[in-house]
C-alpha cells in the first residue's frame, strides 16, 4: 500500500507545483504593467513599490476574473492539477456576478500564491546546493569577507541547514496545493441558486424520465399483453372456428399497430423530435382499448358515462392509461376472469372502479409478473392529487380511482 501511495503523492505534490507555477507565470504581465505606469506617478516611493507590488496587480487580477471564461478555465486547470476536493469540480463559465466575484478572487489567489511559490522554487534550491556544498568547496576569502565572516566561520551545519531549506520549500509547495485544493470547491463551485437550479433541473428530468416510463409499461405492456391471450385463443380455435380466429388476428394487428405508435410516441419525446410525437389516448379512445380486451377473450362487464367525454384532457389521458393498466393487471394475473368496469362523473370527480375474481393458483395468467402496475397507477394518482385504494374484496380484487376533475386545469 505504501509504494503504490508515495508516488501517486509524488505526482499528486508534482502537478499542483505546476498549478502554482503557472499562476505566477499568468501574473507577471500585471507586474510588468505596473512597473511602466506607477513610477511616472507623484508618489512617495514607498507607496509606489506598494502599487506595484499588491495594489496594482491585485485589482488588475481580480478584474479580469470577473470574464466569464476565466472561471471556466481556472476552474478546469484546478480540476486536472490539484486533485483533491478540487477534483469534484465540474468547470463552466460564470453565469451571476456572485459567480464573478468569487472567480475574481480566486484568480487572485492562485496568481499570487504562484508568485511566492515560483519565487521560493528558483532562489531557494540554488541556495541549497551552495550550503550542501559549503564543507567541500575551498572559499575564496573575498566571497567569506563579503558575508562579513573574516577569520572562520562554521562550514559543517551548511548542509542541514540546506536540506531544512529544501525541506521547507517543499513544504510550502505541499500546504499551498493543499490549501487551493480544498479552497477550489468554494471559489469555482457552483452557489447556493446554482445548487438549486440544479437540483430543480435534475428532478424535472427524473419527474419526465418516469413519466415515459410509465407511458412505456402501460401502453407496450398492455399490448403484449391482451396480443399473447389473443393470440393462444386464435390458436386454440383457428380449425373450429376460423372467423373469430381472423378477428383475432385482427385485433392482435391494431393491438401491435397502436403499441408501435405509442412506443414511436416517447421514443419521439426522448429524442425531443416533435414531428414523431403523436398525441396520447385518451377516454375517447376507451372503446377500442375494451373491445381489444373482449377479443382477447376477457368478460368485461363494462359501464362508462355519457358526461366522461367532457374530462379535461390532462385528467382523460391518465384516466385511460389507469384503465389499460388495471385491465393489464387482471390479464396478467388473473387470466381470463370476468372483469368489471365502472366509470363516470360524480360531482368535481372522476370515478372508476374495476374488480375481477382472483384466479386460480398456477393458472393463466398467475404466471406473468411485473410489480410495476400498481405503482404505475398510485404515481399517476398521486401526480392529479387523487386518491386510490386497491387489495383483495370479497374473494376479488378491487381498483378504486377518484379523480378531481380541476387537477387538469
Amino acid at each position: 500500500m505504501t509504494l503504490v501511495l508515495r508516488p501517486l503523492a509524488r505526482r499528486t505534490t508534482w502537478r499542483r507545483w505546476s498549478h502554482l507555477v503557472v499562476g505566477g507565470a499568468l501574473l507577471m504581465p500585471y507586474w510588468f504593467l505596473a512597473l511602466s505606469l506607477i513610477p511616472a506617478l507623484p508618489m512617495g516611493s514607498l507607496v509606489k513599490s506598494v502599487l506595484m507590488l499588491l495594489v496594482f496587480p491585485g485589482a488588475a487580477t481580480f478584474v479580469t476574473g470577473l470574464v466569464p471564461t476565466v472561471r471556466l478555465l481556472e476552474g478546469s486547470l484546478a480540476k486536472e492539477l490539484l486533485a483533491g476536493p478540487a477534483a469534484s469540480l465540474v468547470p463552466g463559465s460564470a453565469r451571476t456576478w456572485e459567480s464573478r466575484a468569487r472567480a475574481g478572487a480566486w484568480f487572485t489567489l492562485h496568481l499570487f500564491a504562484g508568485v511566492v511559490v515560483s519565487g521560493l522554487s528558483l532562489a531557494v534550491p540554488p541556495f541549497a546546493v551552495i550550503l550542501l556544498l559549503a564543507p567541500a568547496v575551498g572559499w575564496d576569502t573575498r566571497f567569506i569577507e563579503a558575508w562579513g565572516w573574516r577569520d572562520y566561520w562554521p562550514q559543517w551545519p551548511t548542509p542541514f541547514a540546506g536540506l531544512a531549506a529544501l525541506a521547507v520549500l517543499l513544504a510550502v509547495i505541499v500546504g499551498a496545493g493543499a490549501l487551493l485544493s480544498r479552497l477550489a470547491p468554494r471559489f469555482l463551485g457552483p452557489s447556493a441558486a446554482e445548487q438549486l437550479a440544479a437540483v430543480q433541473a435534475r428532478a424535472v428530468k427524473l419527474a419526465e424520465r418516469n413519466r415515459l416510463a410509465r407511458e412505456l409499461h402501460d401502453s407496450v405492456g398492455h399490448a403484449l399483453s391482451v396480443v399473447t391471450l389473443q393470440a393462444g385463443a386464435a390458436g386454440r380455435v383457428l380449425d373450429s372456428d376460423p372467423a373469430f380466429a381472423r378477428e383475432a388476428l385482427g385485433a392482435i394487428e391494431e393491438s401491435a399497430r397502436a403499441a408501435l405508435e405509442d412506443l414511436d410516441h416517447v421514443l419521439g419525446l426522448l429524442r425531443e423530435d416533435a414531428s414523431r410525437t403523436a398525441p396520447q389516448p385518451t377516454l375517447a379512445d376507451l372503446g377500442r382499448l375494451l373491445e381489444q380486451t373482449r377479443i382477447a377473450g376477457v368478460k368485461l362487464d363494462s359501464e362508462v358515462g355519457a358526461e366522461v367525454g367532457q374530462v379535461p384532457a390532462a385528467v382523460s389521458r391518465e384516466a385511460y392509461r389507469i384503465v389499460q393498466e388495471g385491465l393489464t393487471n387482471a390479464l396478467r394475473h388473473a387470466g381470463k376472469v370476468p372483469v368489471r368496469l365502472r366509470l363516470g362523473v360524480a360531482g368535481d370527480r372522476l370515478e372508476m372502479e374495476m374488480s375481477n375474481p382472483l384466479g386460480a393458483p398456477g393458472g393463466a395468467g398467475s404466471r406473468h409478473g411485473g410489480g410495476r402496475g400498481l405503482n404505475g397507477i398510485r404515481e399517476r394518482v398521486t401526480v392529479l392529487r387523487g386518491e386510490m385504494t386497491a387489495g383483495p374484496d370479497e374473494g376479488g380484487w378491487r381498483i378504486h380511482v377518484s379523480l378531481p376533475l380541476r387537477s387538469g386545469s
